[in-house]
């Protein structure tokens, strides 16, 4: 019988994953073999770190802010588990060696966006290629989304951008304990390009700029942040083929890609200090 704890912090935002078959599933998803180095975050009591353990996973890092719940993981402690207590949002991941080629987790709700952000930024240029996730079912529908669709955000078109996001099965409340008052789901996020974007400053610039203003135009709304003229941003519109009133949610990642490139040719010269565009062969 899996162990719970008497009661939960919904500071932190613990809702603890127990339904056996869904967390089966989830380490189903994740295809692990043995060349495998894992993240977990929001370890809670240990019951998807326990059966990844039970995997041939090579290392396994599982990360948990809650120093209360010691007692529940460090009965799992061996050679191939480390412990990190902290808050994952501000841990450096790049310092873990040897670095995570998947996370899998079930992550707490109120940091999914941030958090997703600081792990493309500090481990998709290393080794990450595969992100198996449970989050909220708005958040996935967000991820997502397509281009004209009002859920598409920024984090989304940048995972997108990366590689792929696929929803693997949607999760209902009973699920957890205590239940959430939403439904949640399975995320699948590959990354095989552009593993340095998240890392873009130019890149992060325009988008949060542009969807921060989504009412506006999409010229509107970049000629307000960036030190050039409307009528240029107009003629690269153009250039794409995109109507002139298109909206930051209408434009594809290639487009995007597209108006980043050619927008860092108007700007001061080293201004951005962007990183390399790398593919992942």
């Amino acid at each position: 019988m899996t162990r719970r704890v008497r009661s939960t912090k919904s500071k932190l935002g613990q809702n603890f994953l127990v339904d056996k078959g869904i967390l089966n599933q989830i380490v189903k998803f994740a295809e692990v073999s043995q060349d495998d180095v894992i993240l977990e975050i929001g370890a809670g009591e240990g019951n998807l770190t326990r059966l990844l353990l039970e995997t041939d996973c090579s290392r396994l890092y599982a990360v948990e802010i809650d120093t209360d719940l010691k007692p529940f993981l460090r009965i799992l402690e061996g050679p191939r588990l480390e412990l990190i207590f902290g808050d994952a949002v501000k841990l450096d991941f790049t310092a873990l060696a040897p670095a995570p080629n998947k996370v899998v987790a079930n992550i707490p709700y109120h940091i999914t966006t941030p958090l997703l952000w600081h792990i493309l930024e500090d481990l998709a240029p290393k080794e990450l290629h595969r992100i198996i996730v449970m989050v909220q079912q708005e958040v996935a529908r967000r991820l997502q989304a397509q281009p004209h669709s009002k859920e598409r955000s920024p984090l989304g078109i940048t995972l997108q951008a990366m590689g792929n996001v696929r929803i693997l099965r949607s999760v209902p409340p009973t699920a957890f304990r205590p239940m959430p008052k939403v439904n949640s789901a399975i995320v699948e996020i590959n990354i095989c390009r552009w593993i340095e974007l998240a890392n873009d400053r130019l890149w992060r610039h325009i988008l949060r700029a542009s969807f921060s203003k989504r009412r506006k135009t999409l010229a509107n709304a970049l000629s307000s942040c960036l030190p050039i003229e409307k009528r240029v941003l107009e003629e690269l519109l153009k250039r794409q083929n995109l109507n002139l009133l298109v909206r930051p949610e209408d434009l594809s990642f290639e487009d995007w890609l597209y108006l980043r490139d050619k927008l860092e040719e108007f700007l001061p010269g080293g201004e951005q200090n962007p990183p390399p565009m790398i593919k992942r062969t």
